[in-house]
C-alpha cells in the first residue's frame, strides 16, 4: 500500500468523527481528538487510547476549567496492520468510534459485545 501523507491521515480520522451521528457529537463534551505517530513503547500495537474522565463517571467537581479529555489515534500501527487505503478507511473509522465509546462511558467488554472491539 502507498503510505498516505500525513495529511492524507488526519483527513480520514476527521472523516471518521464527521461520521458520529449529531446527536452523539453534540453530546461530546470538553474532548480532542489527537493523531500521533506511534503508541508508547510499551505497547506497540495500540491504535488508540481514551485519556479522561468519562462522561458518565462526571459529577459536581468536574466543570469549567477542566483541561479537556483526550483521544489521541496512532498512525503507526493503523498503517502497518491495513493492506490498502480502503481497509485503513475503515480501520481508523473503527477506532475513533471505540475510542469515543469510551467517552460515554463504554467499556472494552461492551465494545466486543457490540462488535467494535
Amino acid at each position: 500500500m502507498d503510505e498516505p501523507s500525513d495529511a492524507a491521515f488526519e483527513e480520514a480520522v476527521a472523516r471518521a468523527l464527521d461520521s458520529i451521528p449529531a446527536e452523539l457529537a453534540r453530546a461530546m463534551d470538553n474532548v480532542v481528538v489527537l493523531v500521533e505517530a506511534e503508541p508508547p513503547a510499551d505497547d506497540p500495537d495500540l491504535l488508540g487510547v481514551y485519556d479522561g474522565t468519562p462522561l458518565t463517571e462526571r459529577d459536581g467537581w468536574w466543570g469549567a476549567g477542566s483541561l479537556p479529555d483526550r483521544i489521541t489515534i496512532f498512525s503507526g500501527p493503523l498503517r502497518r496492520m491495513c493492506a490498502d487505503a480502503e481497509e485503513l478507511e475503515h480501520e481508523i473509522a473503527v477506532t475513533v468510534v471505540h475510542e469515543i465509546a469510551h467517552h460515554f462511558g463504554i467499556d472494552d467488554d461492551q465494545l466486543h459485545e457490540l462488535g467494535w472491539g
